[in-house]
């Protein structure tokens, strides 16, 4: 017996769809580890060795004086938190489930739900991974003092929009040239170890140099993320707006190229992958 088509409303599939990409973004946090807080560690170990490392850099470079009058460690893990969410986003993305994967197999999935289930599932391990390193600070070393933390932390989740819509737009570009996507998502990471301004502030450097970095979404969040941070820095170069306007932009193109690959996409595509 076939069973009714049953007519759904807007509401109804809204729903539906927030709840696939609620367990797809489950099964994310659970892919490369069975137990989450092992994955959870591992990103919280990782986050940490490059505060470490680029302490060590501060101190034996004599750019501590760089840096803002106050916590370094702050200075430090402000540009180090934002830098983690950014690329992480995009790489976790950039490489969800294509529309050639067998996952697509099963009716419900799609791939607006792997791409949302991928984003979500790198939130929620940066965010917390946030949260750990600060309270782990907060009561070991010295009590965490930020201006305005809520301001602050939305700076995260706008560097987090810019790097999901980045992602959005090399998955679009993946089915088409898969070695190109891969290309442009590590030559991205590598770009933002220099150019998300995470060892100067964007008030230091010269006119003549600010264009080099200010096509950087990353640049602007973190610039704008340490003037909430701390209360004597004030940010007159970067825009809090300009993360968001740039994510809604990108965004719209990729999804609009990635609506267009999956009106093409034949399944000799996985062969490229």
């Amino acid at each position: 017996m076939l069973a009714p088509i049953r007519s759904r409303s807007m509401w109804t599939q809204v729903l539906t769809t927030l709840e696939l990409i609620y367990n797809q973004a489950v099964r994310n946090v659970r892919k490369d580890h069975g137990n989450a807080i092992i994955g959870l560690m591992l990103n919280i170990a990782q986050t940490m060795l490059l505060v470490a490392v680029f302490m060590i850099i501060f101190v034996f470079a004599g750019m501590r004086a760089a840096a803002i009058r106050g916590d370094t460690l702050i200075y430090l893990m402000s540009g180090v938190f934002l830098f983690m969410a950014h690329v992480k986003v995009i790489g976790t993305v950039a490489s969800a489930e294509g529309p050639t994967s067998s996952m697509m197999k099963h009716r419900p999935m799609n791939t607006l739900v792997a791409i949302g289930g991928a984003a979500l599932a790198e939130l929620y391990i940066q965010v917390l991974t946030v949260f750990v390193i600060l309270f782990i600070y907060h009561v070991v070393w010295t009590p965490v003092e930020i201006h305005q933390p809520v301001a602050a932390f939305g700076m995260l989740l706008a560097v987090w929009f810019a790097g999901l819509s980045i992602g959005v737009a090399l998955y679009a570009l993946r089915p088409w040239m898969p070695g190109a996507s891969r290309m442009l998502t590590m030559l991205i990471t590598r770009m933002n170890m220099v150019a998300s301004g995470k060892f100067f502030l964007a008030n230091s450097l010269p006119e003549s140099y600010l264009h080099y970095f200010m096509w950087n979404p990353l640049f602007h969040a973190i610039d704008q993320a340490r003037g909430y941070a701390f209360i004597n820095y004030n940010p007159i170069h970067t825009s809090t707006l300009y993360p968001i306007y740039f994510g809604l932009i990108l965004i719209v193109l990729g999804l609009l190229g990635e609506f267009a690959t999956r009106k093409t996409v034949s399944i000799s595509w996985s062969a490229k992958h």
